[in-house]
């Protein structure tokens, strides 16, 4: 069988290099208090755009996922680091950082009991503690759809709950391993459930062998389940045993799918090449803040 020939990125994907003073310290300061983000363990493209600009996502409960998702460059195997401690570490870091908006996210942890619940409602409590003003944005894992792990985490009332559908419902099982297209959206509806005025957010990449109107179907299957803001982004092969991508989607496509998901009724879009789950998050929890002053004046 002859051998897949790599397609070259477009010109419309560049990596801004940013590599100042600021994303120096922030490396520096990651390092010092054994932190992860996911700019980093990911390979995030944004990551010294981001860095420059003193905004991270921390990467909470370990750098080892227990789930292999073909998608994904973060180290998959047996965790072994539960740290109790860890909260504190990172609530310490976004004060040192004087965050406004933090995001905390995590590997899947099916080896725990809570899948890591209740680290996540730890670390939103310390950060609170030491930075009341600052908005906290959560993106969990699924918890293998229990409903207790995602309890613990609602009832610590992120300012903002974060969940990853990440592709169309034919291409879940090819894409991700042991999460459920399905199964994400019962979660994003059991939050909405349980704390009503807590935003909820998804997200999908392109370019893994999507149709189009089978992005248009996620984006009502999203908004069924009430989700408020959609962040779409396009699909980096990050190292040879990934996926392939199949598509790379040009700046117009990205631009015509944020008025698409706008007409559904999310509060916010961020759509582009580049985009990321929390790329430009602070600027997200604004939009949906102003969204919800909106419709309580019109109701």
């Amino acid at each position: 069988m002859a051998k897949r020939v790599k397609e070259p990125k477009p010109d419309w994907i560049r990596i801004k290099l940013t590599t100042g003073d600021n994303y120096q310290e922030m490396k520096t300061m990651m390092r010092s208090k054994t932190l992860h983000t996911v700019c980093e363990e990911a390979r995030c493209p944004n990551i010294y755009e981001c860095w420059a600009n003193r905004t991270a996502t921390f990467m909470i409960l370990g750098d080892i996922c227990t789930r292999a998702c073909r998608f994904c460059a973060v180290n998959t195997g047996l965790p072994t680091e539960l740290d109790l401690q860890e909260p504190e570490r990172v609530a310490e870091a976004a004060e040192q950082m004087n965050l406004q908006h933090c995001v905390i996210t995590s590997v899947a942890r099916d080896d725990l009991k809570d899948g890591g619940a209740t680290i996540f409602a730890e670390t939103v409590k310390a950060v609170r503690r030491r930075l009341p003003l600052c908005s906290v944005e959560v993106l969990i894992p699924d918890f293998l759809g229990d409903r207790d792990s995602l309890k613990i985490v609602m009832d610590a009332k992120p300012d903002i709950l974060n969940h990853n559908i990440e592709t169309v419902e034919r291409l879940s099982d090819k894409v991700r391993a042991k999460a459920k297209y399905k199964r994400s959206l019962e979660l994003l509806a059991r939050a909405k459930e349980m704390q009503p005025n807590i935003p909820t957010k998804s997200s999908i990449m392109l370019g893994v062998g999507e149709e189009y109107q089978e992005i248009l179907q996620t984006m009502d299957d999203l908004r069924a389940v009430d989700c408020d803001i959609m962040t779409i982004g396009q699909y980096l092969q990050p190292s040879e045993k990934h996926l392939f991508v199949e598509k790379y989607y040009p700046p117009e496509e990205f631009a015509a799918l944020k008025q698409e998901g706008l007409k559904r009724g999310f509060s916010h879009v961020e759509s582009g090449p580049m985009v990321r789950s929390s790329y430009h998050a602070h600027e997200q929890v604004k939009s949906a803040a102003k969204h919800a002053e909106q419709a309580a004046t019109h109701a």
